[in-house]
């Protein structure tokens, strides 16, 4: 089945005249809050400006989501889609055990896209619309006759329940939420990029309901929940990540998952800096660095948005380079033209299995240009740390609070580098989630240059180039004048005759980064298509005079 474009609308007024469940919500919300707002686009400053928001915005028609709160009150979120009656529901479930009696008629599509097709047409083979009444089979060709409304409505949960995410798919559909909750029976919750934690208005009512939707959903990604396998990672169809815990002797409020949405456009560095996660100054260091093939890990906790500034920073690696990417589950997404793009495999055997290790070996035969690793946790570390003593540029997460507890789990077991070999690794980036202002927002933390190991005090010489004031939510570089990566290091490699003249080049792109912000170019690939172009012909490839 063809992608097909999402259509949106684009008021209110014409989404209650076109929608019925619309127009009956948008009544009886008004009577008990008041008449919601409808944006068709949120931006991220509502994050601060709306305390209290009561609006309603589109996610593909014909699903609506309503967002409120009440003073006192956590953030409600309502998905506004079309409903089935109980009758409406009867005649359904008939439509569907048709389905299963005619589906041997058509043959067994080549492709996973192609299933919508076909699907679409064996409900056309048992479904008619006319005048006969609702739900009875037409007595001439042994169809179900459908009103017109009932045939939208039910082509709309039949691609929702069998090529979507089931009662879960208007979530998936909404670009503005990062994680999906499910803590056990009850209510989903969702994070939420623009109003943090909402609470959904979807329900698991008991724990047959969540085990059978866990299952179903399991076994579409052939990774089946069970009472003898009850922790399930995976990657769903889309791309997101996955984590389901099944049953309630080990999720004791009832069988639970998370869901690490993907995005198909990354986040740009021109987006994170006008959030303020870093600064353009912070942002033109790093783009000196990985496009003279520096060392980078992108460190901190859980959440706090390692992936987004490594995907975001990705696009300063010289446009020519050859990039190989090692992942357990694709979260990196990368602009250039040679990207090989690798995946570990788990299939239960250990002959099959393919790890961190086998493709990072594999990735240092083939002689790219920078290797990113989407996460180091063991032994591969090893290999990455190998690759960057043999002159292959490495990038990565890793999981750190600080440079101290870095350099710990780096030199521990199991990852166990020699101390001696720490300093192969250039820069490291902290970042953390902080509450500031009665919100969670992501913020660099420091970046720190390893400069040397000094063998007298058994120690890593280290320099510090940018800290954030949480005072001032600023950052300052304190590495003005005194950078050893940027003058004793990209400098001498640049030819400079006088090192310090490296601190003009980080101005220059300063002032680009600058003027991106200013003119709203906020896209990835959009963004990616200037430094492109600035790396090619310089000052005179840009659209905007610096």
């Amino acid at each position: 089945m063809k992608k097909d474009k999402i259509t949106k609308t684009t008021t209110l007024q014409e989404a209650i005249q076109k929608y019925p469940h619309v127009a009956a919500y948008v009544k009886k919300i008004t009577e008990e809050i008041g008449e919601p707002e409808f944006y068709v686009q949120l931006e991220s400053s509502m994050k601060k400006t709306v305390k209290f928001p009561n609006l309603i915005y589109p996610v593909g028609d014909p699903i609506f989501i309503h967002i409120y709160r009440k003073k006192g009150s956590h953030t409600e979120y309502n998905v506004i889609q079309p409903e089935m009656t109980p009758e409406e529901q009867l005649i359904f479930n008939k439509i569907v055990d048709k389905l299963v009696d005619v589906a041997h008629t058509m043959p067994v599509p080549d492709k996973v896209s192609q299933i919508g097709d076909v699907m679409m047409k064996l409900y056309e083979m048992v479904t008619t619309v006319g005048s006969q009444q609702a739900g009875m089979f037409n007595k001439f060709n042994a169809k179900i006759a459908l009103t017109k409304d009932q045939d939208e409505l039910f082509r709309y949960y039949l691609i929702r329940n069998r090529l979507g995410y089931g009662r879960l798919d208007p979530l998936f559909k909404d670009p503005y939420l990062e994680d999906i909750h499910c803590t056990g029976v009850g209510q989903i919750k969702a994070v939420h990029k623009v109003f943090d934690m909402i609470f959904s208005s979807i329900v698991f009512k008991d724990d047959a309901d969540l085990n059978s939707y866990i299952v179903e959903t399991t076994e579409r990604v052939e990774r089946p929940a069970s009472d003898a396998k009850s922790i399930i990672d995976a990657i769903m169809p889309d791309g997101s990540r996955a984590n389901f815990i099944y049953g309630r002797d080990v999720s004791l409020e009832g069988s639970s998952f998370t869901l690490r949405k993907f995005s198909e456009v990354p986040t740009s560095i021109t987006q994170v800096v006008n959030w303020k996660t870093m600064s353009a100054e912070l942002a033109a260091y790093l783009w000196l660095c990985l496009e003279n093939g520096m060392n980078l890990f992108v460190c901190g906790e859980t959440a706090s948005g390692k992936t987004t500034t490594l995907n975001a920073i990705s696009a300063f690696i010289k446009p020519e380079a050859k990039v190989y990417t090692v992942e357990n589950t694709p979260e990196v997404k990368m602009p250039h033209e040679v990207w090989q793009h690798l995946l570990t495999r788990e299939s239960g055997g250990k002959a099959s299995d393919i790890t961190y290790i086998d493709l990072l070996i594999a990735a240092l035969r083939s002689r790219p240009n920078y290797i990113i690793v989407g996460e180091i946790r063991g032994e591969e570390g090893n290999i990455a740390f190998q690759a960057m003593q043999t002159g292959h540029p490495v990038m990565s997460t890793f999981h750190a609070g600080n440079v101290t507890t870095l350099v710990q789990r780096l030199t521990g077991h199991p990852i166990n580098i020699p101390i001696t070999f720490i300093d192969n690794l250039n820069v490291v980036l902290i970042q953390s989630a902080v509450f500031r202002k009665n919100q969670f927002v992501r913020r660099v933390i420091s970046v720190t240059e390893l400069e040397r190991y000094y063998e007298p005090a058994k120690k890593m010489i280290t320099r510090q180039v940018f800290d954030w004031s949480p005072k001032a939510d600023e950052h300052a570089f304190r590495g003005l004048f005194n950078s050893y990566i940027l003058e004793q290091k990209i400098a001498r490699m640049l030819g400079y005759e006088n090192t310090r003249d490296i601190y003009k080049e980080m101005d220059l792109r300063v002032k680009i980064i600058k003027k991106m912000i200013e003119n709203q170019i906020f896209n990835y690939y959009d963004v990616w298509e200037i430094i492109k172009k600035f790396h090619l012909d310089g000052k005179e490839g840009l659209p905007f005079t610096v």
